[in-house]
This record gives structure tokens, C-alpha cells and sequence, in this order.
């Protein structure tokens, strides 16, 4: 496999200057990114299958052993904060547990049969979206993960860095980032993993875009869980709607916070009104706020003709 294979071009890295070092480290990850820009059109198709399953109410899960596994962790635990996307629907199944996001956990990344295990345990199946990653591509627990997901009727998506590997012939949705051989042979945290971790932020952070979580640029469904956020939250207002800051703490404690909804109410709302919007809009606040100018010309045609 082309991560695992030494390259001639290293084989004397350890007698190199630094600076010559650094220099061949930074073009591996420079040719990372080139995998990933030809990988697009394959993570766009996966992302229109991801947002077709997504809409309505199924869960969002990753699945993945060593750094493959702790970098779609940390893509996981990333959409709750920012995008607001529901706890009850992320699962991340990680090869050796918790314990494996902080330390090497001997064996687990070969525990296909409990990887089995927790598919049927956690219940996943139609209506789910399963991400396996693997550099190797051939990662027994990971692929073990992917194919009783499927057997399940789960959307499956394949990231791996081997072509014609077990999880890129099975995935429903297989992408291939060809990142080659690593200056260190076999260190998958370098090249491939810099391909994998641009590859899982690109593709949830287009998912959220299409699902209605961002509106203007801005990450509306964003939680404040400090008083930094807590600010931003204040400050999107004032910049989705002019209003003074007053206005927006008010419209944002009659909201419980919800940005969204605050746009609504210091567009004019009354709070029935605007999670009606909402709702009938699946959550999308430009279709919300469309809606709500168009009633609201409605509104004055009308006063003006009586």
C-alpha cells in the first residue's frame, strides 16, 4: 500500500538539515491538499446522499481506529458548538473506546466482531449516515463498522488513502485521497491525515451549509457555551438586523437564545409567528425571513386598499 511503503526520495531524512527537513514535510502536506482538490466531485456526490438522509431526523455517525478515528472525533464533536447539530444524533465509534482518543489502545483497530457489536447496539441502520475512515483502507474494525452499517440499510461513506481497498469497493460513496507515500513510512498522521481532516471538515461543514445552519456566512445555530460566544451570538444580531444591543439581549431571552428566532422577532415577529416561520421553512432562515417581508408587503397592500 502506497502510506505504508518507504520512499527512496526519505530513506536519509534522519541525516537531513531541519530547514531540508521542514521544507519536504510542508510540500507533503501541500500535495495533501492537491488529493483532496481532486477528491471534490466524489465528496460532493456523498454530501447530496449525506443531506437526503439528514433532513428529516437520522443520525450522523463516524467510525474510524487510531488517528483516522480521533481526527473524525474531533470533526464530530466540532458540529455540536458550531452548527448546533443535535447530540442525540452524533455517534462516533472509535476503535478502543474513549481511552483511544488520548492513548494508543493495543488491538483494537483488529476487533472486527465487536465493531459488529456496536452497530447492533447502537441500532444503526436506514435513515443513519456512517463515515469510516481508514488511511489503510483495510482497517478490520473500521470496515467491519461499514459493512454491517450497510447491511443495515445505512448510507455509507468510504475515506481512505488506498485505492482498491476493502472500504472504498463497499462504500456506497467512496473517496480517494491519494496522498502516496508519507516522509515517514507509515506515520498516516502526516500526509493522509492532513487529506482526511480537510476532507471530513469540507464535507460536514458543506452538509451543515445545505441543511440550513448557516445563514449569511454566519454559523447561526451556534451555542454559546462562554461569554465569547455569547457575544457572537449578539453580535450576528447586530449585524443580520441593525438593531441596538438592548433590542437584541431582549429579542435573544425571548428566543431562549435562539438566533435564529431572534432575527424573526426584530424583523417584527411575534413569537408564535416566527417559529411558525421556522418551521414551516424546516429551519432554513432565508426561506424564514422571505417569508416573513413577503407577509409583511402582503400585510401593507392590503392595509392600503382598505
Amino acid at each position: 500500500m502506497d502510506t505504508e511503503r518507504p520512499s527512496p526520495r526519505y530513506e536519509d531524512i534522519d541525516l537531513w538539515e531541519p530547514a531540508d527537513v521542514l521544507e519536504a514535510m510542508l510540500e507533503g502536506q501541500l500535495a495533501a491538499v492537491a488529493a483532496v482538490r481532486a477528491a471534490l466531485p466524489a465528496i460532493g456526490r456523498a454530501q447530496l446522499a449525506m443531506e437526503a438522509c439528514l433532513a428529516e431526523c437520522g443520525r450522523l455517525i463516524y467510525a474510524g481506529a487510531g488517528t483516522s478515528g480521533r481526527l473524525a472525533a474531533q470533526d464530530g464533536a466540532e458540529l455540536l458548538p458550531t452548527f448546533g447539530w443535535p447530540r442525540e444524533r452524533l455517534l462516533v465509534l472509535i476503535a478502543g473506546g474513549e481511552k483511544a482518543l488520548l492513548h494508543a489502545v493495543e488491538g483494537a483497530e483488529d476487533e472486527s466482531e465487536y465493531a459488529v457489536k456496536l452497530v447492533a447496539h447502537h441500532a444503526i441502520g436506514g435513515g443513519d449516515v456512517l463515515i469510516a475512515v481508514a488511511a489503510s483502507g483495510t482497517t478490520p474494525f473500521t470496515v467491519a463498522c461499514m459493512r454491517a452499517a450497510k447491511r443495515n440499510g445505512a448510507l455509507t461513506i468510504g475515506i481512505a488513502n488506498n485505492l482498491d481497498t476493502p472500504l472504498l469497493r463497499e462504500a456506497e460513496h467512496a473517496i480517494f485521497l491519494q496522498t502516496g507515500a508519507e516522509p515517514i513510512a507509515g506515520s498516516t498522521r502526516m500526509n493522509a491525515g492532513t487529506a482526511q481532516r480537510i476532507t471530513l471538515n469540507l464535507l460536514s461543514t458543506l452538509l451543515m451549509i445545505r441543511l440550513g445552519r448557516v445563514y449569511r456566512g454566519l454559523m447561526v445555530e451556534v451555542q454559546a457555551a462562554n461569554m465569547k460566544l455569547a457575544k457572537r451570538k449578539e453580535d450576528m444580531l447586530s449585524y443580520l438586523t441593525g438593531r441596538t444591543r438592548p433590542h437584541i439581549q431582549r429579542a435573544l431571552a425571548e428566543a431562549d437564545g435562539n438566533v435564529k428566532l431572534a432575527v424573526l422577532l426584530l424583523g417584527g415577529c411575534d413569537l408564535e409567528t416566527g417559529r411558525k416561520l421556522l418551521t414551516d421553512a424546516r429551519g432554513r432562515l432565508r426561506i424564514a425571513v422571505d417569508a416573513m417581508h413577503a407577509a409583511g408587503r402582503l400585510a401593507s397592500r392590503d392595509h392600503k386598499q382598505s
